[in-house]
């Protein structure tokens, strides 16, 4: 299946892509492998999605945040964040809206990028709602949760 492409407006003049580089184009059915990573198992492939997101909760010293942000891939049941400008711990509830949605997370892993202040933010949806993207995912095989989330899951890169 070709790669389909939605416009979508440049949100933010910095992050992973120029406004050049990626053109307001959303790459959406480039679904990455489940199986990167050795304490982590994702349940299904992830579909790469650059979408502005605003986050909300307790950054990892207990204070308030209400931030910008951009996805970097998503699944129904999860998400991968980029640009997060606060550490945040691991277990820590988060309240992400994206459109008219109001989506609560868990975060499962995080990431310090090398080089910058920024962080990727592994996100675990505490609830169910296929829609919550709008996107669609025909070949997502839901599976049970685990129910613990590793205990050595943050790592800088």
């Amino acid at each position: 299946m070709p790669n389909s492409y939605t416009f979508v407006p440049n949100a933010y003049p910095s992050g992973p892509f120029t406004p050049r580089e990626s053109a307001g184009k959303l790459i959406v059915g480039d679904g990455m492998s489940a199986g990167s990573g050795d304490h982590y198992q994702r349940r299904g492939n992830r579909t790469k999605a650059v979408l502005p997101v605003r986050v909300k909760g307790k950054d990892s010293s207990g204070k308030p945040f209400d931030e910008l942000v951009h996805t970097l891939d998503v699944t129904p049941d999860g998400v991968r964040l980029g640009s997060v400008r606060r550490e945040l711990n691991l277990l820590e509830e988060i309240t992400v809206f994206y459109r008219q949605r109001r989506i609560q997370f868990r975060v499962v892993w995080t990431k310090k990028m090398k080089g910058t202040s920024e962080f990727q933010v592994g996100l675990q949806a505490m609830t169910r709602d296929s829609e919550a993207w709008g996107l669609n995912f025909p070949d997502y095989e839901r599976q049970p949760a685990s129910q613990s989330v590793p205990a050595h899951a943050s790592a800088a890169v």
